[in-house]
């Protein structure tokens, strides 16, 4: 009988993503296939360093061993080709992580394929890999480099993510109203609709999902703390709250800011991941937590690209 993704988080992580291979994404793009392929052959057991989605991905896939169900699959996803992607796999394999699917590519985009393993979240370092997943309605966010060292000491028995608001777990109207009219007829626009849910944004199923697997668990007892890390302040956080509670889904933390600077309190927070969709903000968080941008669709009046 074939396996079913669908009831499962499913986690897609490219291999650059996984592990440290930017000297080799170097050699990749300035001398060619040919010169990345003889290096990987050459250090072919040459062990492979942690990259910015490790740690997530190593204390998502423990979930597993606190449960009789299987909750959570990883799919590493590469454009290697089988035999250029043998060190990753032997990499997998020195670390223990329980990563039982791949897809190799051989160079093609990652992306088509996102759909065919059922992918809940896609991180990546590539930028057109991970516009062209979110023009395809998958959550996906282009990772940061890996934080300070002295900075990244996690939570361990626990999975901690930070969500940003507006254009992460909800859709983006209320930030085009900030961006195109202000402060004033953002808090007027949100306290008018303080009673209304916020329509769905691209990580809304995630943090759903993330939700029902909380669920599983006594509550306050949770392996997975969500917080919600936002410039929104009173009276505009009512409708946030508002709509969580709408949608079934328990935080254990917020922080609405009114414009202070996330980086400190990501830091007190230690999330394995922080998604957001604003560079004023990663800038300084990568630097203290591991950080994925969000970016807008292409079509999107917020997208840079659109703009005249």
């Amino acid at each position: 009988m074939a396996h079913n993704l669908q009831h499962i988080l499913v986690i897609g992580v490219s291999s650059r993503a996984l592990f440290d291979l930017e000297q080799e994404n170097a050699i990749y793009k300035e001398q060619g296939l040919a010169a990345f392929a003889s290096f990987q052959s050459t250090n072919a057991t040459t062990l492979l360093a942690k990259g910015t989605a490790f740690p997530l991905v190593e204390a998502l896939l423990n979930l597993n061993k606190l449960s009789d169900e299987r909750l959570v699959e990883v799919v590493i996803m590469s454009k290697n080709s089988p035999d250029t992607g043998l060190r990753m796999m032997h990499a997998i394999e020195h670390f223990g992580l329980d990563i039982s699917r791949a897809a190799l590519t051989g160079g093609e985009s990652l992306a088509p394929y996102l759909g065919a393993f059922d992918i809940d979240l896609f991180l990546s370092k590539d930028e057109d890999d991970i516009q062209l997943a979110v023009d395809a309605g998958v959550a996906a966010a282009l990772l940061y480099n890996q934080p300070d060292q002295e900075n990244n000491t996690l939570e361990t028995g626990q999975v901690r993510f930070a969500f940003d608001a507006d254009a992460v777990v909800f859709s983006d109207e209320s930030e085009i109203i900030y961006k195109q009219h202000g402060l004033q007829a953002f808090l007027e626009h949100e306290k008018m609709l303080r009673d209304s849910p916020l329509n769905e944004g691209p990580f809304a199923k995630l943090i759903k999902m993330l939700s029902v697997i909380q669920q599983k668990f006594p509550l306050g007892d949770a392996p997975i703390r969500i917080a919600i890390v936002t410039a929104r302040n009173s009276p505009a956080h009512i409708r946030v709250v508002k709509t969580l509670n709408a949608w079934g889904v328990y935080i254990d933390t917020a922080f609405f800011l009114g414009g202070l600077s996330k980086d400190k309190f990501l830091q007190a927070f230690k999330p394995h991941i922080f998604f957001d969709d604003q560079e004023i903000h990663l800038e300084s968080a990568s630097k203290l937590v591991p950080s994925a941008k969000v970016p807008y669709m292409s079509n999107s009046v917020l997208n840079n690209k659109n703009k005249k």
